[in-house]
C-alpha cells in the first residue's frame, strides 16, 4: 500500500555512527517518497537535535560510541512530550537479548543488519500510520475532553443561575432590590480569604451564600414584612426560616448546596452560644455560617427594611466590633477590622 501524503512528510531522524549506514537509509526513504530526513552519526548531539526537528520516528543504532542506543531511548523517553514516539532499531546483532532489551527500552520494532529494504520501509510505514493514528485519536480525546469541560461549565453556570434566582425570590419578600445578597456573599468572598480559606473554599462560600435566607420562602408575610417590633409569638415563627432554608436544602448532591445548608441553618447562631435555632457555642458553628453571620449583620444594619432604620456605616462597624466574642467570632472580627475599608466598598458600590 502506498504511504499517504502525512506519511511521507513525517519527520525521520536517523542516528547510525556510521556514515554508510546513514546514507543508505537517508536515499532509501527519498526514493519511497520520504520528505523530512535527518540523519546523525554522533549520538552525543541526539538531544539538541531531537528537541529541535521533534521526529514523528526514530531509526536507531545499537552498538555506538559516547552513547550507545539503550542510553538514547533513556534520554529520549524523559524528554519526549509526545506520548507515543516509534523507536525502530536497526542493529547488527541477533541475540535475543539485545531484542529484548530493546523493546524493554521502549522500542516499537526490530530489524537486523543487513535488513530487506522493503520490509523496512513497510515496517516504518505501518508505524508511522500507528503513530498518526495514535496523534488523531488523542486529539478526539482532547475535543471530548473540552466538549465535556465546556459542558461541566454550562452545568455548573446554570446551578448557580437556578442558586441566585431562589435566592432573589426569598430576598425580595422583605427588600425592593435583592441588592443584599449580591453585597452580603461578596463580603463573606473576601472576609473568608482573608481568614485563610482557599480559593476554591471562598469561591463555594461566595456562591452558597446568597441562599442564607431562603427559608423566608415560608414565612408568611404579613410577619415578615411587618413594620416595626415582632410579637414574641411572631419572632418564633420568624426564627424557623432557617429550619425552613435547612429543610429545602436537605440531601445536598454537592460542596456547593453542602455549604449552602450549614448556612442557611446556623447563619443566626451567635459565638457565645445564645443564638437560634440549636444554640451551638463557639467552633461548634460551621466556619461558613460564622462568616456569614458578620457579612449579614453588617449588610442588614446598614440597610433600610420595613421594621427599622438604615443604620451609618460607623455605627454598623461598632457593632461589630462590641459584638465581638458574644455574637460574632473573635478572630473573624479581628479579620473585619482589617478589611473594614474594603467591606464598606461593597456596601457602597454602586
Amino acid at each position: 500500500m502506498i504511504p499517504n501524503q502525512e506519511v511521507l512528510d513525517a519527520r525521520i531522524l536517523i542516528i547510525d555512527d556510521t556514515q554508510v549506514n546513514v546514507t543508505m537509509l537517508e536515499k532509501m526513504l527519498d526514493i519511497a517518497g520520504y520528505t523530512s530526513v535527518l540523519g546523525i552519526t554522533d549520538s552525543r548531539e541526539v538531544m539538541g537535535i531531537y528537541e529541535s526537528f521533534q521526529p514523528d520516528i526514530v531509526l536507531l543504532d545499537i552498538n555506538m560510541p559516547h552513547l550507545n542506543g539503550y542510553q538514547v531511548m533513556e534520554k529520549i523517553n524523559e524528554a519526549k512530550k509526545d506520548a507515543y514516539l516509534p523507536i525502530l532499531v536497526l542493529t547488527a546483532q541477533q541475540d535475543k537479548e539485545t531484542c529484548y532489551r530493546a523493546l524493554h527500552e521502549g522500542a516499537k520494532d526490530f530489524l537486523t543488519k543487513p535488513f530487506d529494504q522493503t520490509e523496512a520501509l513497510i515496517r516504518i510505514q505501518n508505524m508511522l500510520e500507528t503513530k498518526f493514528l495514535h496523534k488523531q485519536v488523542a486529539y478526539q480525546n482532547t475535543l471530548l475532553e473540552q466538549k465535556v469541560e465546556a459542558r461541566t461549565q454550562e452545568l455548573h453556570y446554570s446551578r448557580l443561575e437556578i442558586i441566585r434566582r431562589l435566592s432573589l425570590a426569598a430576598e425580595y419578600k422583605d427588600s425592593q432590590t435583592g441588592l443584599h445578597i449580591i453585597r452580603m456573599s461578596k463580603m463573606c468572598e473576601l472576609i473568608g480569604r482573608s481568614f485563610g480559606m482557599s480559593d476554591q473554599e471562598a469561591d463555594l462560600l461566595l456562591n452558597a451564600s446568597p441562599m442564607h435566607d431562603i427559608g423566608k420562602l415560608g414565612i408568611p408575610d404579613n410577619i415578615l414584612l411587618k413594620p416595626g417590633k415582632l410579637e414574641p409569638d411572631e419572632y418564633e415563627i420568624i426564627k424557623t426560616h432557617t429550619l425552613i432554608g435547612a429543610k429545602l436544602l436537605d440531601n445536598p448532591s454537592s460542596q456547593l448546596m453542602y455549604m449552602a445548608r450549614e448556612i442557611a441553618l446556623s447563619h443566626h447562631e451567635r459565638w457565645d452560644g445564645a443564638g437560634y435555632p440549636h444554640r451551638l457555642k463557639g467552633a461548634e458553628i460551621p466556619l461558613p455560617a460564622r462568616i456569614a453571620a458578620v457579612a449579614d449583620c453588617f449588610d442588614a444594619l446598614t440597610s433600610v427594611r420595613s421594621y427599622k432604620e438604615q443604620w451609618n456605616m460607623s455605627d454598623a462597624v461598632k457593632y461589630i466590633q462590641s459584638n465581638k466574642g458574644s455574637h460574632f467570632d473573635p478572630e473573624l472580627v479581628d479579620v473585619f477590622d482589617k478589611i473594614t475599608d474594603d467591606i464598606i466598598a461593597i456596601k457602597t458600590q454602586k
